[in-house]
């Protein structure tokens, strides 16, 4: 999935389904968006379930290491697209724990660096909320489109409550932020009021010799 715009959706071609997921992703730290979102494409017909993505993603390398340690495999396609989902909504919650982490200590240091980190760390929360309701969209269509059993179902459930965890996580923290952004400018705001009425102060008083004169 070369195409790091794509939204999270589901469709057939010719006996195959594609399902496209947003699933978290970290770039460089200094990067304009640090925390990010990236289409990972699950393609599946009869017996045969592909998982494509343009990026190493840590979650990915995570979930093949989780199920090989589970050593039971997965009941069928549709038990493996849904703990795809559940992993997704897991690692969101941890890349959201790391933003929090930065937001905290940019708080305690404010400063025009730490300002414009914080406008980054915005706009990837900006991100993260509008995937997170895509693949919520998404899981709501897939599972009347899927043959789901009771242990589907159940896996379900335990994906809406981490995903809408996510969700409302990542609302919180986006208020955090823009409620301390606003603070600092306002302290900004605040400091240059102040400075030019003593610019001004010292200018009448330059002027004073010279109306005395």
């Amino acid at each position: 999935i070369a195409d790091t715009d794509e939204r999270a959706r589901y469709e057939y071609d010719d006996g195959w389904m594609l399902i496209i997921l947003r699933i978290p992703y970290v770039k460089e730290v200094r990067s304009r968006t640090p925390y990010t979102t990236v289409p990972l494409g699950i393609i599946h017909k009869r017996d045969v379930t592909i998982t494509v993505c343009n990026f190493e993603t840590n979650m990915m390398i995570d979930f093949v290491s989780y199920q090989q340690k589970r050593g039971e495999g997965f009941t069928d396609y549709v038990d493996m697209i849904f703990r795809l989902f559940l992993s997704s909504a897991v690692w969101y919650l941890k890349r959201l724990k790391q933003i929090n982490a930065l937001i905290e200590k940019s708080k305690k240091n404010l400063n025009n660096e730490s300002l414009i980190g914080l406008s980054r760390l915005q706009d990837s929360l900006t991100y993260f909320v509008t995937s997170i309701r895509g693949n919520e969209n998404l899981l709501a269509k897939l599972k009347f489109k899927l043959q789901v059993d009771e242990l589907d179902a159940d896996l379900i459930e335990d994906v809406n409550i981490e995903m809408s965890q996510a969700r409302e996580t990542t609302s919180i923290y986006s208020d955090i932020l823009e409620s301390t952004m606003d603070t600092y400018s306002s302290i900004i705001n605040n400091n240059m009021n102040t400075v030019m009425r003593t610019l001004t102060s010292v200018s009448i008083i330059m002027m004073l010799p010279t109306l005395v004169s």
